[in-house]
């Protein structure tokens, strides 16, 4: 047989085809199933970021709840703005390092710091911007004395005055550290996995049967901004507070 012939022969042989055909589709099948499993994973983050998100953002109001309890029983607001009051709820002294439940550490005085710095900074109000005042801190699980809540986000709750607070008696006027019309701005903050942060202010008020009054100022998702953007506000500069009462069944507020 010539070398010719042998070549041809070769050529014509199929053995091996077999084996190559199932090379090829036990790398298209695993290509297949790495891609199912990226979109597996990545459809779990995202699962799982939202269900953080709608956590973290639900711990920062059940927080301002547990503070209005808090300031019901002090008598002068003024001494939370001076710094010398604080909430019930404290996990030990601002100045150390906080572990949070989800992982990570975080520092209430540079948080606080961070906070004013930006506040400063956007200059809303001038001189009678909010100067913040750490009030209530600590891990979702301890803000209720006898309950059990698994929960990994870690809340905190400055206090300062709103900013609408109108001129004193000519000594006192502008002074952000001094409540003049019985009103506080709340800024609660809830920390959790994965850099999870949300926030939610409001503005509570007193009122003549010694209950306090709450209003919401902060973002709680475009629907609910809309929501708001369709009620009367809860407070108008220079304006006296309208009698409205928070229903605590369905989180919307109603105007007397």
């Amino acid at each position: 047989m010539t070398t010719m012939n042998r070549f041809h022969a070769r050529l014509a042989d199929e053995q091996g085809t077999a084996l190559i055909i199932a090379l090829m589709a036990m790398m298209l099948l695993t290509a297949l199933g790495a891609a199912v499993v990226m979109v597996g994973n990545t459809e779990t983050h995202i699962a799982m970021n939202y269900r953080n998100s709608t956590e973290a953002l639900y711990a920062a109001d059940a927080a301002v709840e547990r503070v209005v309890e808090d300031l019901l029983l002090i008598p002068r607001w003024n001494d939370i703005l001076a710094g010398t009051a604080k909430s019930g709820f404290v996990d030990g002294t601002s100045s150390s390092s906080k572990a949070l439940p989800g992982g990570g550490h975080v520092n209430l005085d540079a948080a606080t710091a961070a906070l004013q710095a930006e506040t400063d900074a956007q200059n809303l109000w001038g001189p009678n911007n909010p100067q913040w005042k750490l009030f209530a801190w600590g891990p979702l699980t301890d803000i209720l004395p006898n309950s059990v809540i698994d929960s990994p986000m870690y809340v905190a709750i400055w206090v300062a005055d709103d900013p609408a607070d109108g001129p004193g008696d000519g000594t006192q006027d502008g002074n952000p550290l001094v409540d003049m019309n019985g009103t506080l701005t709340l800024h609660a903050e809830a920390i959790g996995p994965s850099g999870t942060r949300k926030v939610v202010e409001v503005t509570v008020a007193r009122t003549s049967n010694i209950e306090i009054e709450r209003g919401q100022i902060a973002q709680r998702g475009q629907e609910e901004l809309n929501q708001r953007a369709r009620k009367a506000a809860v407070q108008t500069p220079g304006k006296s507070l309208t009698n409205m009462r928070m229903n605590n069944s369905t989180g919307n507020l109603v105007v007397q």
